[in-house]
């Protein structure tokens, strides 16, 4: 039996199949399982922090990175916490490879994966904001040798707002002073995530997982 059938086991089946890949896990969260599922091959996991101030919906989200790429989870809560529990409830279920764990949000989840990315660099492959700023003031690069090795994407739409570009120029100062990498994609102005964007997104996964091994699991300083 695969893997979907088997967590997805007493709910009614529906046609579409990105609905059909989504499924409850036990105490809350959402899992999305790949289409193909391989049961012996380790996945990267997309962690997706839920913004309890959007509407998101989370199947059709990861769909649009990748039908196939990746399995995903969205945690029932939120805090560092949550996203380890979410995460050590995929790992008891899937195949999941250790060191391809990546963060996403978008608004205000993306800045809570900043957060807790930059707090536990070790613990992640990568972090991913879509539309979510850099929180400039909060410290977030006390832990520098590791910081540095953490690959980071900001999406951001394009903005009039004098604000919005002075905050990104002052996050890409700071990124700049401390020696660490910030990828940043801007896209025309618009509402929710567009599949350009999202597939940005799938394109700077891959790049980092299949990448340079030297680039991507670069090792610490001692």
């Amino acid at each position: 039996m695969r893997a979907s059938q088997t967590i997805s086991r007493g709910t009614r089946a529906v046609s579409d199949p990105v609905r059909t890949a989504s499924a409850r896990l036990p105490g809350g969260g959402r899992l999305f399982i790949p289409q193909g599922y391989e049961p012996g091959y380790d996945y990267p996991l997309l962690v997706w922090l839920p913004d309890p101030r959007a509407d998101f919906d989370f199947a059709r989200a990861v769909s649009r990175v990748s039908l196939r790429n990746f399995v995903a989870v969205q945690p029932a809560g939120v805090g560092e916490a949550a996203v380890w529990r979410a995460i050590d409830a995929v790992r008891s279920r899937m195949n999941i490879h250790a060191d391809r764990i990546f963060l996403l949000g978008r608004g205000a989840a993306g800045s809570e994966a900043f957060r807790i990315g930059c707090r536990d660099p070790r613990g992640f492959a990568g972090v991913v904001s879509l539309a979510g700023r850099f929180p400039l003031d909060e410290a977030l690069f006390a832990r520098l040798d590791a910081v540095r090795r953490l690959p980071m994407l900001l999406c951001c739409r394009s903005s009039d707002a004098p604000a919005e570009a002075r905050h990104v120029d002052r996050t890409l100062r700071l990124f700049h002073a401390a020696g660490s990498a910030l990828a940043v994609r801007i896209y025309p102005q618009g509402r929710g995530l567009s599949r350009a964007m999202l597939g940005d997104v799938n394109r700077w996964i891959m790049n980092e997982i299949c990448g340079p091994a030297e680039r991507v699991r670069a090792p610490l300083a001692t």
